[in-house]
């Protein structure tokens, strides 16, 4: 079966608003494909810069009717999505989507479907890998078996500016110039630069119809990961670091380390140490059989560090391995529903008219969070973020994608935008450890006398008893915590207003 001269080959990207998919799809623009993305909110998609050369369809890979509708008229199907993190019956989950997608593709008379899975340790028995691995391991072998030519390309750990991985490389490096480390830092490992495993899953597009199989996917090193460190240090200009390894340091102890140092939470942390438990090294290349290395050869793990290195100071993080939100339900019911339909809902409103021109106030707004803070007790908003952290949270470590700008679905520290309206509406939705449902939104706009107003709205929709108990246990800190943010975010904007401020009293209620 081949695609029609007369059209572009049409492939579905599913994971569009994770960490990967969200950077395949401009590749696949430009090697002059039809993308059209299968995400669950694809509202999520409309602030990355080639969301209108895109057509999006709402579904889930769980949901048969919705994948049958998204896999229609498709070549090319991308499979980049996966369950982690949802909870203990997470294969599961992996194990009947895979299967879905793969029947509902093969109904569809799809041409070909296109996995990255994890690269597995030689001669390790399944049942000893980790639960992460073994997963990925499944859902590869369910996609080959599904009657489509399936490419199933497996990685150990991928570079590149913002990916889990490389977060972890880098702040373990830059915070510890001496460490105690697991053993499993001695371990061998062959990572691949992110901008290879794009050129990979896109060529794969192209591969001949009989072709069904899985390929190991690596760069031009194989190294420890202590090499590793020592390697990012070298790069980065860092004095030479001291690592010293001890046997005691079990996977779930890592994580929680990892999870304290760097911005990476214990949850993700720990699939990420349990792969590198085993030696992960490629067995094969036959994949530059299809799709030949660049003419300069595949990128090396200096090259591939100085590249994210550049992307981060110059604040050019297409997405980040937060790209994915924290697992909701779709049922969950937003603030804005009418009649709220979820049952009970806390808030706590505020207002201040600001001496500055809405435009001087959002440009406040949208930059709050990340290295700007939160106009609020530094020493309150960290405590959280530490308590966040201790309970398996986020924390307040995952910053900013972007100093200045926010688009829906970044992550910001332990929030996520759930909705933006440039210059008028930004709403965050909590992503933290919290006994129900949060939100924070903030509003500019003007009263009926032309003067500049900022609106500050936290909600809660408190699961259960625990939840009410919780949000009476932080109500008395509210005027301090909000009441600080929305004076101090008014000061901000009127300590650089661009227009003549108003003689009228600022005002709070």
């Amino acid at each position: 079966m081949t695609v029609p001269a007369d059209r572009p080959p049409r492939c579905l990207v599913t994971g569009a608003t994770g960490y990967l998919g969200g950077r395949l799809v401009p590749e696949l623009l430009a090697a002059g494909h039809a993308v059209r993305c299968l995400a669950r909110t694809p509202g999520k998609l409309r602030d990355h810069p080639w969301a209108g050369q895109v057509e999006a369809v709402r579904g889930d890979v769980t949901d048969e009717e919705s994948v049958r509708a998204a896999l229609e008229g498709i070549d090319v199907a991308y499979y980049l999505v996966h369950a982690l993190g949802t909870g203990r019956g997470f294969e599961e989950t992996d194990r009947r989507a895979a299967r879905v997608f793969g029947e509902q593709a093969h109904a569809a008379r799809v041409r070909r479907i296109v996995y990255l899975g994890g690269l597995t340790p030689a001669g390790v028995p399944e049942h000893a890998l980790s639960p992460h691995l073994r997963s990925r391991a499944e859902v590869g072998r369910i996609l080959l078996a599904s009657g489509v030519p399936t490419a199933v390309l497996r990685a150990a750990v991928i570079i590149g500016s913002g990916s889990a991985s490389f977060e972890m490389l880098r702040h373990l490096t830059e915070r510890l110039p001496a460490m105690v480390t697991p053993s499993w830092v001695r371990t061998r490992i062959q990572p691949i630069a992110v901008r290879d495993v794009l050129r990979l899953l896109v060529g794969c597009a192209q591969l001949p119809y009989d072709v069904n199989r899985t390929f190991d996917i690596g760069g031009p090193d194989i190294l420890t990961y202590e090499e590793m460190m020592r390697r990012y240090a070298a790069v980065a200009g860092l004095p030479r670091r001291v690592i010293v390894p001890v046997p005691l340091l079990t996977p779930r102890l890592s994580s929680l380390w990892v999870g304290l140092i760097t911005p990476v939470p214990g949850g993700l942390a720990r699939p990420l140490v349990e792969s590198l438990k085993h030696e992960v090294v490629c067995a094969e290349r036959d994949i530059v059989g299809y799709v030949p290395d660049p003419p300069d050869g595949p990128v090396g793990l200096d090259r591939a560090i100085r590249l994210a290195l550049r992307r981060v100071q110059d604040a050019d993080v297409a997405t980040r391995w937060s790209s994915a939100a924290t697992p909701r339900a779709p049922s969950d019911p937003l603030p804005t529903d009418p009649d709220w339909a979820g049952g009970s809902l806390y808030a706590d409103d505020r207002e201040r008219t600001v001496a500055a021109s809405p435009q001087a106030l959002w440009r406040v707004v949208e930059a709050i969070g990340g290295e700007n803070g939160w106009y609020s007790s530094p020493v309150a908003w960290s405590l959280r973020g530490w308590l966040d952290t201790l309970a398996g949270g986020v924390g307040l470590r995952r910053g900013r994608r972007d100093a200045n700008r926010l688009r829906v679905g970044d992550s910001l520290d332990f929030w996520r935008v759930e909705e933006i309206q440039p210059g008028r509406l930004l709403r965050l939705r909590a992503e933290m450890r919290l006994p129900g449902l949060a939100w924070l939104e903030m509003t500019v706009d003007r009263d009926p006398l032309g003067r500049t107003v900022y609106r500050q709205r936290a909600l809660f929709h408190p699961h259960g008893l625990a939840g009410h108990a919780y949000w009476w246990g932080v109500a008395p800190f509210h005027a301090a915590v909000f009441g600080g943010m929305i004076r101090n975010i008014a000061a901000a904007a009127e300590s650089a207003a661009d227009e003549p401020a108003h003689d009228q009293p600022a005002r709070t209620h």
